[in-house]
């Protein structure tokens, strides 16, 4: 969304014809793909994004930063995306285990890792991007949110907090156990029973201890000492590397995911609607003024 935020905001300094359009037709992009991705259903994401551009475009000449704007669109349209959502009756629960997500000896030891289609396969790439759309729709609004802003729409730890409004450590948090569920969906995991009476085992206490630091390695911020202790395990431990690679795999298809195109007479109309409401709070701030008496 930066850019497409970016190009709106230049766009409206300059102050020529049709710039309020193709500013409008920019942050349409923007908040629409986010809603997308967050909502899965193109009904739901139309109605956030023109919900969330009608509240913005009230405010639009308070803004002089792209970041303060990227901020207030993600807050008001992923409010709106959360609330408006028809709930999937496949979601789980609010909270993800660590422990229930965590991979058991059986995965292991005769799991094959999972097979992912070449570059070139057109149709096996939809259909993994499907598969893709619908494990990021099982996770419980909470994980999604900072998954989407995180991976898709590539925020940094901090803006994601800023966005969220939670601290950075409990992001990091989240954000791993929602990899770890996609990574788990995606390579056709059945999900373990809650709660067994002793966690599930791994080969190595090692690998369990590791296994909590893997988001954090993969992104390079964890810390330096864990980093080279984690490398040396990864070294001799061939079923953490098929693990890691998995877990990866599942970070770059997120990265990679592209929400749909809005549909351009749907565009249009919503647009029409959000430049006759620019146009009256215009009218509103420049029209004539009361004259006060003492």
């Amino acid at each position: 969304m930066r850019a497409e935020v970016e190009q709106a905001l230049e766009t409206l300094q300059k102050q020529e014809p049709g710039n309020v359009d193709h500013a409008l037709q920019l942050l349409q992009k923007a908040v629409f793909s986010f809603s997308m991705k967050l909502c899965g259903r193109r009904e739901d994401a139309e109605d956030t994004m023109q919900e969330t551009l009608m509240k913005t475009v009230s405010q639009m000449a308070n803004f002089h930063s792209a970041k303060a704007l990227g901020v207030w669109l993600y807050k008001v349209a992923k409010s709106q995306c959360l609330m408006s959502r028809r709930k999937s009756k496949f979601a789980p629960r609010e909270e993800l285990s660590l422990e229930l997500l965590m991979p058991d000896r059986q995965e292991f030891q005769g799991r094959p890792s999972p097979e992912f289609p070449p570059p070139d396969r057109a149709l096996l790439r939809r259909e993994r991007s499907e598969q893709l759309r619908k494990a990021i729709l099982k996770l419980p609004p909470g994980f999604r949110l900072i998954l989407v802003l995180h991976d898709m729409e590539e925020l940094s730890t901090e803006e994601v907090a800023r966005v969220t409004g939670l601290r950075e450590g409990t992001v990091r948090v989240r954000l791993h156990r929602a990899r770890l569920f996609l990574r788990n969906e995606l390579a056709g995991l059945e999900p373990r029973a809650p709660a067994p009476p002793e966690p599930p085992a791994v080969p190595t206490g090692r690998c369990r201890d590791l296994f909590r630091e893997l988001s954090d390695y993969l992104d390079g911020v964890l810390d330096p000492s864990l980093c080279q202790e984690l490398e040396e395990h990864l070294a001799d431990c061939q079923s953490c590397r098929a693990f890691v690679k998995s877990l990866e795999h599942t970070v770059e298809q997120l990265r990679s995911q592209h929400a749909p195109a809005l549909n351009p007479r749907t565009a249009d109309r919503i647009r029409a609607t959000l430049q006759a409401e620019y146009r009256r709070v215009l009218e509103d701030s420049h029209g004539p003024r009361r004259k006060h008496t003492s």
